[in-house]
């Protein structure tokens, strides 16, 4: 199968720079980085693509055997970077894909170099030592009502994710790119994301890596943000002035701008 074809894969920025991976998270596609590839094409080989069951992809490579672990999400990194034989890029992932990016290097660590972890949270539910954010009780409240009613999960918990209450187009944004999922695709999506447990994985990443995480945010509380740090040696921590679980939309300027300086320190 033609693997551009099957994640909607795009390449646009300099062809003679670093490249640079966009991954979009839950529920959206890469539509959702307009406001950061701006930022970046000048210097930047920019690739954008959609998981499979996510925006534009080939819907019919679905298989809810593969995508019920992060692995498979994993390696649709992995093939898309093979496609276009990238070596070294910079994987840049929001949310759940900011643990599917570390999956990734481990996988095929000669294809990506460096990580930059966008609201990252290895584990959502709270555990002995360590706040995820939400109880397991919280979480299975979630799935049944995200499963039972997609449509209207996504209108009440798409503006809780965006946060920004004053700004009420970003979380009609999120809304609409939810409800323009598959619901079955989704539910899968939702509980292979919502179950996981990636801590074990941070230790192991070895590469650059800057982790984002915002003030106020009601999927990723700043406690993950500083546990994903201290468990990756070495890595940044840049907390940005923004609310909310979607910096890329709701702060571009600060987000863009961590971003690049990091790039910029990598060259």
């Amino acid at each position: 199968m033609d693997i551009q074809r099957r994640n909607n894969a795009t390449v646009t920025g300099n062809p003679h720079g670093p490249t640079v991976v966009l991954a979009h998270g839950f529920g959206c596609d890469q539509n959702m980085w307009r406001l950061t590839v701006p930022a970046l094409v000048k210097d930047y080989r920019v690739v954008l693509f959609d998981y499979v069951g996510s925006g534009r992809s080939d819907l019919s490579a679905f298989s809810e055997t593969r995508y019920a672990s992060l692995a498979g999400y994993a390696q649709d990194v992995v093939d898309v970077c093979g496609a276009l034989d990238l070596r070294g890029a910079v994987f840049v992932g929001h949310s759940v894909s900011a643990m599917i990016g570390v999956l990734a290097a481990q996988t095929a660590p000669e294809r990506i170099g460096a990580l930059v972890m966008v609201a990252p949270s290895p584990r959502y539910i709270d555990d002995e030592g360590y706040r995820g954010g939400f109880s397991a009780e919280d979480i299975e409240e979630l799935l049944d009502s995200l499963e039972s009613n997609y449509l209207g999960w996504s209108a009440a918990m798409a503006p809780v994710i965006m946060g920004n209450a004053d700004r009420p187009e970003l979380g009609e944004e999120l809304t609409n790119s939810f409800c323009a999922t598959d619901p079955a695709m989704a539910r899968v999506f939702a509980r292979t994301t919502f179950l996981s447990d990636s801590r074990d994985d941070l230790k192991k990443v070895s590469v650059p890596t800057l982790v984002l995480d915002c003030t106020q945010d009601a999927i990723a509380p700043p406690e993950v943000g500083a546990f994903v740090h201290q468990a990756i040696e070495g890595s940044t921590l840049i907390t940005l002035d923004a609310t909310g679980h979607c910096p890329h939309m709701s702060a571009p300027e600060a987000t863009n701008e961590a971003i690049t300086g990091f790039l910029a320190g990598l060259r």
